[in-house]
């Protein structure tokens, strides 16, 4: 079930612009097509990797459309094959279906399934309609035959049923070696849908499973166990991606050869985005190798990275809710994503100010010893998010980049004789500045207007520019880890000639700064704190922080331009 209610439709986050999905369930609910039976759906990760943001849209149509009509979700994992899972992968995704704020009906595992999935195999050879191959994979795909080209019989395909009941039931007690057998489904050699030319459902697999064990040393194949553990949960139903199509008729051949429960399989498309590689494997690739610092790297499309770089649950579903869902793969502008989740900081986010790169500021006529503290809105879009005092001093911290001694054309910034405004504070006014050895500007020395408290010339004189600060004597030394895409190019996944997909990776996706300057409120931030710093981008602390040293994550910058976006989502056709 879901963590909020949609049963008002006017209200749900699924209003989406294009769910042939929600028409579908609306339909069969109407027809009473499963009788009395409750919607049913489930989410049916593999636990072999972090779920991504592509995830992120089978969980929210999953758990969304179940808690629209009244029903249920079971969080399912198919763990189907021992040599690529671990329990680490089990308690992430569960990890990341929470946060997105979702829970579900019932926890479940294929593996729960074990027993009966070998019955109903018994039950298909005692049938005829499965038996025990002894070609090698090489083989069985030769004999496979191609798009244009039939499939052929194997010389095993018609043994006796005493004979693949034997052999089966042996393969089970463990007598053959790895890849000596398998047990396929007796269907269609000349099938022109290659799926159904005598599918595997059974390989040897002598491999400790991560919760069963060494009881099984024969795996059923995801084409076998999908469909069973959907009839078994009698899921109503069975979303996934389109790459499936091609499957769904053998999904229901299992299901009608066995008589069980009718669970249906329906196609939707992938979500897919710019400057984003979604592929498990090559995600797997780039944390073992260490191009990246683990899973949940910032820099990572795995929601526990996007979690950690600030993202929020709300963005995301925003997001996944204005992209839709068709029949259709397409490509969604990262930008998008973006959008909704500068939206929903800039709404949610606590002001603080920090400066990243700081250049000492020394206010000449300012009395040595005096502090005193400026009140500033903690979020100026939430007036119930209330004020915050911050000091000021003498001595202050601000942007390099908010002086130049020689200031190009249309730099409105300080520079010598220029009156600038230091935000909720003073007007002040560059008079000369102090350098190190080699020349480079260390202090900037400036006067200020005692009148002008608060931001405000009380002679109603203007300036064109306002910089944040921070007070040199309160400030908190934090590192600051600057992330921009991982990846250069639009499609990653596409390797350059005679390349790899490393090829595409951006050499500058991450940047460190290790003397930022931050006000003294960000002393108490909290894990999963988000903070909009001033003139500088969406932050959010990061786990490896401790009481010596904070370290925030930039979860984006602050500009944003919707007009942009929209023109790219109409070049993609997702507007």
């Amino acid at each position: 079930m879901a963590a909020t209610t949609n049963a008002d439709p006017e209200n749900s986050e699924l209003r989406t612009p294009s769910n042939f999905l929600r028409e579908i369930i609306a339909e069969d609910v109407s027809s009473r097509k499963f009788g009395d039976a409750q919607i049913q759906t489930r989410f049916p990760p593999e636990p072999n990797g972090y779920l991504h943001i592509g995830h992120a849209k089978a969980i929210f149509l999953d758990f969304g459309l179940a808690d629209e009509f009244g029903g249920r979700t079971n969080l399912r994992f198919d763990d189907t094959n021992p040599e690529k899972e671990e329990q680490e992968y089990v308690d992430s995704i569960q990890r990341d279906v929470r946060w997105l704020g979702y829970d579900w009906e019932r926890l479940c595992y294929a593996s729960d399934y074990f027993p009966q999935l070998y019955e109903w195999a018994l039950q298909l050879i005692k049938n005829g309609k499965a038996y025990v191959d002894d070609l090698s994979a090489d083989e069985i795909r030769r004999y496979r035959g191609t798009l244009t080209e039939p499939g052929k019989d194997s010389p095993y395909r018609n043994r006796s049923v005493e004979e693949n009941l034997d052999l089966f039931v042996r393969m089970k007690k463990g007598e053959f070696p790895d890849g000596s057998r398998v047990l396929r489904a007796r269907i269609d050699m000349v099938s022109p849908n290659l799926n159904l030319r005598d599918p595997v459902m059974y390989r040897i697999l002598h491999a400790t499973h991560h919760r069963t064990g060494d009881e099984w040393c024969i795996y059923p194949m995801y084409d076998y166990a999908h469909g069973q553990s959907d009839s078994i949960e009698r899921v109503t139903h069975s979303m996934c991606t389109l790459e499936f199509a091609d499957h769904q008729p053998l999904y229901r051949w299992y299901i009608e050869q066995l008589g069980i429960f009718p669970s249906q399989q329906i196609e939707f498309d992938r979500l897919n985005l710019t400057y984003t590689l979604l592929s498990k494997r090559k995600l797997l690739q780039l944390v073992q190798e260490g191009r990246v610092r683990g899973w949940d790297d910032p820099r990572m499309p795995t929601l526990s990275g996007i979690r950690r770089r600030g993202f929020t649950p709300e963005a995301i579903r925003a997001f996944v809710a204005s992209a839709g869902v068709s029949r259709t793969n397409g490509i969604v502008d990262i930008e998008m994503l973006e959008h909704f989740q500068r939206d929903d900081l800039n709404r949610r986010a606590s002001r603080a100010m920090a400066v990243l790169r700081p250049l000492k500021l020394v206010i000449d006529n300012y009395p040595e010893g005096q502090q005193e503290f400026v009140e500033v809105a903690n979020n100026p879009e939430d007036p119930s998010a209330g004020t915050r005092q911050v000091p000021f001093s003498r001595e202050l911290y601000i942007e390099q980049d908010d002086f130049r001694e020689v200031p190009p054309p249309k730099y409105y910034r300080l520079s010598p004789g220029r009156e600038v405004r230091l935000r909720n504070a003073y007007f002040v006014t560059a008079q000369s500045v102090a350098k190190d050895a080699a020349g480079n500007v260390i202090e900037v020395h400036c006067t200020y207007d005692a009148a002008s408290r608060g931001g405000n010339s009380p002679d109603g004189r203007k300036v064109k520019s306002t910089m944040h600060w921070v007070s040199a004597g309160h400030a908190i030394l934090a590192e600051i880890r600057l992330y921009d895409k991982l990846f250069n190019k639009i499609s990653p996944g596409d390797a350059p000639e005679g390349g790899s997909f490393l090829d595409n990776l951006n050499p500058n996706s991450l940047e460190v700064i290790t003397d930022a300057k931050l006000e003294p409120s960000l002393g108490s931030a909290k894990l999963e704190d988000r903070y909009q710093f001033e003139r500088v981008g969406y932050f959010s602390l990061d786990p490896d922080s401790t009481a010596e040293k904070l370290i925030f994550n930039r979860t984006l910058a602050l500009k944003d331009s919707w007009a942009k976006i929209e023109k790219k989502a109409e070049a993609y056709g997702n507007s």
